[in-house]
């Protein structure tokens, strides 16, 4: 007896590909299969029949439904979800040490050092971001802050330079997430972008002393306000 669950799946078709010496281009036929599943019938591959092959073999409209699922019960650091095609997240990181990297021209070595929570909004092609002065997880309400990085546009958008950003059109949440803090924090800082400044300090001068002391946490204090709450983001 099958059980209930199991689904039987009686062959229908086959296809045969033939290849000649020389050539690129193969010849296929299709077989249709007779009750007993041999190959009956063969005929070169029609028009309609490829058209349902390739239609079979699209994984496209699979792949757009997996984009930023997530692996299990939703993180407790993703503060909204938007998960179409072209879809979006917006994510919030607690005060953390991070390694940064800095190109030569800006005339500061490699370092760890304190940030302040971070509040992350990204798609496929585009990263914004911005600071917390609290280290709870953010409300609506919450007023958001320029982010203390170079390579900043006003609006927290990220200039992310020379590097190739490629995001799967099946990247799970946890994988999207990833991805882009990755992009970001294993990229090369080199400038204020626009002269824009994201602190009330000089932000060289920060680094150095925030590497110079590994237990000095991240003075919140000198963070730019910007006009814009967290739900301006979702």
């Amino acid at each position: 007896m099958i059980p209930e669950t199991l689904q039987l799946y009686e062959p229908k078709a086959a296809l045969v590909v033939f290849i000649t010496h020389g050539s690129a281009c193969p010849y296929i036929e299709y077989y249709d299969m007779d009750s007993s599943g041999c190959p009956i019938n063969p005929h070169p591959l029609t028009v309609r029949e490829a058209q349902c092959l390739s239609k079979a073999l699209d994984t496209r409209e699979q792949s757009g439904k997996a984009f930023l699922r997530p692996e299990g019960i939703l993180p407790p650091n993703v503060l909204h979800l938007d998960p179409s095609q072209n879809g979006s997240v917006v994510w919030y990181t607690k005060p953390q040490r991070r390694k940064l990297y800095f190109a030569d021209s800006l005339g500061l070595d490699n370092g760890t050092i304190a940030l302040p929570a971070l509040v992350w909004k990204a798609n496929k092609k585009q990263l914004q971001i911005f600071a917390l002065n609290i280290k709870t997880k953010p409300k609506a309400e919450t007023p958001l802050f320029h982010a203390p990085f170079f390579n900043l546009y006003q609006k927290g958008f990220v200039c992310m330079g020379n590097v190739t950003i490629a995001i799967k059109a099946a990247s799970t949440l946890e994988e999207f997430i990833n991805a882009w803090q990755g992009y970001f924090f294993e990229s090369y800082f080199s400038h204020h972008i626009n002269e824009h400044n994201p602190v009330g300090v000089n932000l060289f001068n920060l680094y150095k002393e925030l590497m110079a002391d590994p237990k000095k946490p991240f003075p919140t204090d000198i963070l730019r306000t910007t006009p814009l709450t967290l739900k301006n983001l979702l």
